[in-house]
C-alpha cells in the first residue's frame, strides 16, 4: 500500500470512496493491519481495556500511548497512524501540546482528542503547529462517568443540533478528522454531508467516509458482551490475515457496516 496521508483521505471523500481505520497496539499487527489494505491505524486508548483488563480507558497513561505508538509506527507499512490522546493529558492548550508533541516524536501523524466546541483553542494551536487532529464527538469513552455509561448520543433534538455545530465548529478550528461513536445514523450522514474533512465512523451508520473498529473484536477474542456495532471477522476467516484484509474489503466495498450495526433514534 502507498503512504496513505490526510491529502489521500480527503481525496477518497471527495470520490465517494470509504476507508477503513482499525485499532492495533503492537509492531507485528501494525504490519498485518497495514499490510490489509486499511488506510488508518488507530492507537487506541482501548488498550486500557482490551490490553490491560481495566474497566475504562481512564487509567491508560501517556508514557504508555508514546509506547505503543512508537511499536506500532515500526511495523506499519504505509498507513496513516492516529494516536489517542489519554485521559486529562489534554486539560488545557499547552498541556495538549506538550502531549501531542510526545506522540507525533513517537510516530504518530496525527492525534485524536475527545470533546466538542470547547476544543477549538486547542485544535487551532496544535494545526498552527503542524499537529493535526482528529475531533471525536458523541460517546466519548473518557467522559464515561459524566455521560452515565456507554450510551448512544445525540438521539434527541437539542443534542443532535449541538453535535452537528460542534461538528461545523471543530472543522473552522482546523480538526483534520472527525469520529462519531455511538450516535443514530441519521445524524452520522448529517455531520458527514455537512463538513468537507473525512469523518470515521463507529456505531454510527454506513454513510459515514470511514468505519473504526477495535482489532480485538473484529478477531471475536474480548470476552463479554460486544456491542451492537461489532462484526466477528473471524467467523469465515481461515487467518488472522485473512479476517483484517475481510474487514478492510467489507469497508471498502459498504458491504459494512449493515442496518443492524447501527442506531436510529
Amino acid at each position: 500500500m502507498k503512504n496513505i496521508t490526510l491529502h489521500t483521505l480527503t481525496e477518497m471523500k471527495q470520490d465517494g470512496n470509504k476507508f477503513a481505520c482499525l485499532t492495533a497496539y503492537d509492531a507485528c499487527f501494525g504490519q498485518l493491519v497495514s499490510e490489509a489494505g486499511v488506510e488508518v491505524i488507530l492507537i487506541g486508548d482501548s488498550l486500557g481495556m482490551v490490553l490491560q483488563g481495566n474497566d475504562s480507558t481512564l487509567p491508560v497513561s501517556m508514557e504508555e500511548m508514546v509506547y505503543h505508538t512508537r511499536c506500532v509506527s515500526r511495523g506499519s507499512k504505509g498507513s496513516l497512524i492516529m494516536a489517542d490522546l489519554p485521559f486529562m493529558s489534554y486539560a488545557t492548550p499547552e498541556q495538549a501540546m506538550h502531549s501531542s508533541a510526545a506522540l507525533m516524536q513517537a510516530g504518530a501523524n496525527l492525534v485524536k482528542l475527545e470533546g466538542g466546541a470547547w476544543l477549538a483553542e486547542t485544535i487551532s494551536l496544535l494545526g498552527e503547529r503542524g499537529i493535526p487532529v482528529c475531533a471525536h464527538l458523541g460517546l466519548t469513552p473518557q467522559a464515561v462517568n459524566k455521560l452515565g455509561g456507554y450510551k448512544v448520543q445525540g438521539r434527541s433534538a437539542d443534542s443532535a443540533a449541538t453535535l452537528l455545530e460542534d461538528a461545523r465548529m471543530l472543522e473552522q478550528a482546523g480538526a483534520a478528522m472527525l469520529l462519531l461513536e455511538c450516535v443514530p445514523s441519521a445524524l452520522a450522514k448529517a455531520v458527514t454531508d455537512a463538513v468537507s474533512i473525512p469523518v470515521i465512523g463507529i456505531g454510527a451508520g454506513a454513510d459515514t467516509d470511514a468505519q473504526v473498529l477495535v482489532l480485538h473484536d473484529i478477531l471475536n477474542i474480548t470476552p463479554g458482551r460486544k456491542p451492537r456495532f461489532v462484526k466477528n471477522f473471524m467467523a469465515d476467516a481461515e487467518s488472522i490475515q485473512d479476517a483484517l484484509k475481510a474487514y478492510a474489503d467489507a469497508v471498502h466495498s459498504k458491504s459494512f457496516p449493515q442496518p443492524e450495526h447501527g442506531f436510529e433514534k
